[in-house]
């Protein structure tokens, strides 16, 4: 028996479900495609569904209505399953989660493993950032209003704002995110994800975590440096980026003076 698209979407909210594809509510209503597309076009005008990727629909309540969209957390994960895409919440978005953000992320921003476009659905904006080995992120889950998220853990987010800092509104805002980030940080845990990087990201999260004042948080991670030896690595790259004064510690060429926002 033929259902109402817009009653299904109903009885779909008050069981807490918030996400449903096109091919589920053809599926579920038992009406045709083209009536299914017609319901779909009107409710999405009424501001009732939005359509982050083709085919996926977000329900809306009523209190979200001004804001275009239900929030990211809300849908992330279906999403990433709809898509086919491994996924984890990081970098700004991820710090904000572990109580370090000095400013709300205008964004949020999640890491997967191939090039994905951001989705902007009314006032929420997704962006999406490459990482091709993906899988051996260190992650946990999350619970949000509808289910759980995959979010990184501290130390996988604190690697990831250095790796990504034109992402996380360069150094300075890395710097000052990780000074609140800080105390999160296990430092065994910190050298298990430093394997997963490339050693000059490592060295120069543990320079800035050192200007921070988080010292106590680097000595592991800077006894696994030393074993390895490794090149001098620059702040920044950009025009003569070995043209400065080392810190010795690190063997990082500070080519960029860091401010902190405190």
């Amino acid at each position: 028996m033929e259902r109402s698209v817009p009653a299904h979407i109903d009885e779909l909210q008050q069981d807490g479900i918030y996400t449903v594809t096109r091919l589920e509510l053809e599926e579920r209503t038992g009406a045709p495609r083209r009536a299914v597309r017609a319901a779909v076009g009107r409710l999405k005008r009424s501001g009732r569904l939005v359509e982050p990727r083709r085919g996926f629909l977000v329900i809306v309540p009523l209190e979200y209505r001004s804001v275009g969209s239900l929030p990211a957390s809300w849908f992330i994960d279906d999403l990433m399953r709809f898509l086919g895409q491994p996924y984890y919440v990081g970098l700004l978005t991820a710090a904000a989660i572990h109580g370090a953000a000095h400013h709300r992320p205008q964004e949020f921003q999640v890491v997967t493993d191939r090039p994905t476009r951001p989705i902007t659905v009314g006032r929420v904006r997704i962006r999406f950032v490459q990482k091709s080995a993906n899988h051996e992120a260190s992650v946990q889950e999350v619970k949000t209003e509808t289910g759980t998220m995959r979010v990184s853990t501290p130390e996988e987010t604190a690697f990831d704002l250095v790796r990504y800092a034109p992402v996380a509104g360069h150094l300075d805002n890395v710097a000052t995110v990780l000074a609140d980030l800080a105390p999160q940080l296990d430092p065994e845990r910190v050298v298990e994800v430093a394997g997963h990087f490339e050693e000059s990201v490592a060295q120069k999260l543990g320079y800035l975590l050192d200007l921070v004042g988080a010292t106590d948080r680097t000595a592991k991670l800077h006894a696994w440096l030393t074993a390895r030896n490794p090149s001098r690595a620059p702040l920044v790259y950009g025009p003569r980026p070995f043209a400065a004064p080392v810190d010795p510690r690190w063997n990082v060429v500070v080519n960029r003076t860091i401010e902190v926002e405190r």
